[in-house]
């Protein structure tokens, strides 16, 4: 029987886990270690109670840099088994986290599906369930009814929420007075901001905090503080709404540590890429180590349909400079939403981020595999090759469909390949290349 409410909790008073000791064994970190960090609010393990069949991973800038995929149905496009299946093709990938973003139709069963189903955290929204749940107009719904729905969420079993915790009526001027291009690009943001606007009301996410913490503390919710004002294009980034929200979300962070709840932190957005570093210390700096989950940043606003690719020129940078977690951008991101093959180049192009800040933070044993594909490279060992490509069956239909003459060339460069000659002169071997 459990005698610790959170992980924090159990961190604190020096117990340690079956999660701690899961994550601890995929880090190569000791167990202690990695209480300490959870005790610390540095390392997030995401994991409901009611969970029953997640594989625990942690979230922190000293671990691997986690992947999330964002899923969930629309009006427009509204096939819940399609949904479904992006799940476990993102699982099969690799992503540790998967957010159901549903905006439409009856979202409880899919959920408590995926609590049933899927190894990965699950994470959601509650302020867009909100409207879904009651089917109601914004303004009509109180603060009692926005609680009530991230309470629904905590006992279906979900591992992380996304609250816009830090958008206060100040925020309200702050916009009208700065005249940002973008305004706020925070789908979630813009609602509490809407609700805000028509009732008159503080963001209820903020008023009732310590109402949330104590739902969160009694299942084991990891907060995720929503950044309402993350810059949706470049010439918002690093600007005083995006700041003095982020200082916001620092105070909560301390708050919600006080009551044992685990925090993740999120940010930008859209940003230059000589920014990104900067506001990766600033965030660890207000928010005192928390995790720090990063969506891109995009590096550029100009390359709709590649944007799984500016996503993750910005999203290296992020997690080499700091930043815990990815959330995956796939080539659909501000055009559609995202069909399984989108999915699958959001998940490669984030992995391969994640993959390279790693290397660059030198986390244990994070360069193996590269160093391994050197080795097979040098001997040409193509079934070596794709057990340790990030995406095998491309890698190998690529070299099937263009077949070389000679197994030891490719048809780039055949018998001038530079390997291949390397390899005989060493040995003192004729080398043939005509």
């Amino acid at each position: 029987m459990r005698n610790y409410t959170t992980q924090m909790d159990a961190a604190k008073k020096g117990i340690i886990t079956p999660e701690m000791k899961a994550v601890a064994a995929k880090e190569y970190r000791s167990e202690e270690e990695i209480r300490e960090l959870v005790a610390k609010g540095q390392v997030a393990i995401c994991a409901n109670k009611l969970h029953k069949k997640l594989d625990p991973n942690g979230v922190g800038s000293m671990l691997r840099t986690k992947i999330n995929v964002n899923l969930g149905v629309s009006k427009d496009c509204k096939d819940y088994e399609v949904e479904m299946e992006k799940v476990m093709a993102a699982v099969n990938m690799g992503a540790e986290a998967i957010m159901d973003l549903s905006s439409h139709g009856n979202t409880q069963p899919f959920r408590r599906k995926l609590i049933k189903e899927c190894p990965a955290m699950i994470g959601t929204v509650p302020v867009y369930d909100s409207v879904i749940h009651y089917q109601r107009d914004l303004d009509t719904l109180t603060a009692k009814d926005f609680i009530d729905v991230v309470r629904l969420h905590a006992e279906d079993g979900v591992d992380f929420v996304t609250l816009h915790c830090g958008i206060t009526r100040k925020t309200i001027e702050q916009i009208k007075k700065h005249k940002r291009k973008m305004n706020i690009v925070s789908r979630g943001g813009s609602l509490v901001f809407a609700w805000m606007s028509m009732t008159g009301n503080e963001n209820p996410f903020y008023e009732y905090y310590d109402e949330i913490l104590d739902i969160c503390r009694e299942y084991d919710v990891t907060i995720s503080l929503g950044d309402a004002c993350r810059p949706g294009c470049l010439a918002d980034a690093s600007d005083v709404c995006q700041i003095e929200e982020l200082v916001r979300l620092g105070e909560l962070t301390k708050r919600a540590w006080e009551k044992d709840v685990q925090v993740m932190v999120e940010g930008p957005g859209h940003m230059p890429m000589d920014q990104i570093a900067a506001n990766m210390k600033l965030q660890q700096t207000i928010c005192l180590g928390a995790p720090f989950y990063v969506l891109g940043p995009l590096v550029t606003d100009i390359a709709p349909g590649y944007d799984h690719i500016t996503s993750a020129i910005g999203g290296a940078i992020a997690a080499a400079s700091g930043a815990a977690f990815l959330c995956y951008v796939t080539p659909a991101e501000h055009l559609a939403l995202p069909n399984l093959e989108d999915v699958k180049q959001g998940i490669i192009a984030s992995k391969i981020a994640a993959h390279a800040a790693d290397i660059a933070k030198k986390i244990p044993h994070a360069r193996d595999k590269d160093d391994q594909m050197a080795d097979a490279r040098r001997n040409f060992e193509w079934d070596k090759q794709w057990e340790l490509s990030i995406d095998p069956a491309t890698a190998k239909g690529i070299r099937s469909s263009r077949a070389p003459e000679h197994d030891d060339t490719c048809s780039m460069c055949g018998k001038f390949c530079a390997v291949r000659s390397m390899n005989k002169a060493l040995k003192g071997e004729h080398i043939d290349i005509l």
